[in-house]
């Protein structure tokens, strides 16, 4: 088995790499980015902007350098400079970027004319970029400074201060999803062609199909927006804590920012994931067990005279979690990059609001660091899947 993690790892470690590579180029050619801003304002003529400024901007951004260069400098931080040997400097006259590029208009297929760029008029140097600022990489736990959200201040203090409200929304919504959905999969199993188990599966479906979004303005609506025109009882909607004290009937007077205040902005989008990951979990459930329950070993059991608990619990459940262990070990990416819609409709200060604001804001730095993270958080969980599989069936050996 050690030789099986050993090489689980490095192969772990060239997808990390492939995926940060492929993260990085994709961004890097993405349309947009911190410079077109800059040039609506040019060609408004609001604002005279000179090719230095330009340059200047380029060069905070380092887009004035090659992407391979760029990303190495992202990656592990280097280069800085020219290669120093015994006090000699090599490659300082390699040519590492374009600090001023050559355009011109040119007509494209749609019959109109934009800028592309055609050549250089200046090149950057590797000497050149001797003394600028640049990170530790990534791979030192350097994510870089944020270019907008978080104007030059480091990309980890924003990731740190979002990553806990993350924590407590999918990580209590994950935990009530796996205490309700596995044994309401495993009783409707059990119960097959029953009542409860035509209404359990309606109630999946449906679950199942109805979007978060929508499923989310519902309870927004029903339990937070007409309860609290009409005077009853609400349910605060938005954000993680109020910013003022409030009162709800039935409740009383509620401090902002007290624990009630953060259990009550909890119960919508919770409620929300739970009931969403409820219906596709216990469904995977109960087909599993469904399978299960057919072998020959669980008709064995039963006719050996074993209580249907012990029948249920301990021979066909074991077995039915084994493709199931594969779902729940995904949801350790899902406990960092958040639930994106969810967030967003809540207003959820955490990582999966931060996702979308950082591409509307085209700060890079901030969805670069989040891709890659949860890259890694995903090469981790594929790893603890196939342990995990050795310990649920123990006729599985990883050699």
């Amino acid at each position: 088995m050690t030789a099986y993690l050993i090489r689980r790892v490095l192969q772990g470690l060239l997808v990390i790499l492939i995926s940060a590579v492929a993260t990085y180029v994709m961004l890097s050619f993405a349309p947009g980015g911190p410079m077109a801003g800059l040039r609506q304002t040019q060609q408004g003529n609001r604002v005279r902007i000179t090719e230095e400024d330009i340059a200047r901007i380029r060069a905070s951004f380092e887009l004035d350098l090659t992407v391979p260069i760029r990303f190495s400098r992202w990656l592990i931080g280097a280069p800085t400079g020219p290669l120093v040997i015994g006090g000699k400097e090599y490659f300082a006259d390699m040519v590492v970027g374009c600090r001023k590029p050559l355009e011109a208009e040119v007509l494209n297929s749609s019959g109109k004319y934009e800028t592309v760029t055609v050549g250089c008029k200046e090149v950057v140097y590797l000497k050149d970029i001797v003394g600028r600022r640049t990170s530790r990489g990534i791979l030192f736990g350097d994510f870089g400074l944020s270019w907008k959200i978080l104007r030059d201040r480091p990309v980890s203090t924003l990731l740190e201060s979002r990553l806990s409200k993350t924590l407590q929304l999918i990580g209590l919504e994950t935990i009530l999803s796996l205490l309700i959905g596995i044994p309401l999969g495993i009783y409707s199993a059990v119960k097959q062609y029953s009542t409860f188990d035509y209404i359990f599966t309606t109630l999946a479906f449906m679950g199942s199909a109805m979007p978060s979004f929508f499923f989310g303005l519902l309870l927004i609506l029903l339990f937070s927006i007409l309860p609290k025109s009409a005077g009853f009882m609400y349910i605060p909607a938005g954000l993680s804590e109020s910013v003022r004290d409030y009162v709800i009937p039935v409740i009383g007077k509620v401090v902002a920012g007290s624990a009630k205040d953060r259990t009550l902005h909890l119960i919508l989008p919770v409620t929300v994931l739970t009931l969403i990951n409820i219906a596709g979990w216990s469904r995977f459930i109960r087909a599993s067990m469904l399978d299960v329950l057919r072998q020959d070993y669980v008709r064995t059991a039963r006719a050996k005279g074993l209580s249907q608990n012990v029948v249920i619990l301990k021979h066909a459940l074991r077995n039915a979690l084994i493709p199931f262990v594969t779902i729940v070990v995904f949801t350790i990416p899902g406990l960092f990059s958040g639930a994106i819609i969810t967030e967003s409709i809540f207003a959820w200060p955490g990582m999966g609001r931060l996702y979308i604001i950082a591409l509307s804001e085209y700060d890079y730095p901030v969805a670069m660091a989040i891709f890659f993270i949860l890259a890694v958080l995903t090469v981790i969980a594929t790893l603890l899947r196939d342990v995990l599989y050795t310990i649920v069936d123990p006729r599985i050996r990883l050699s």
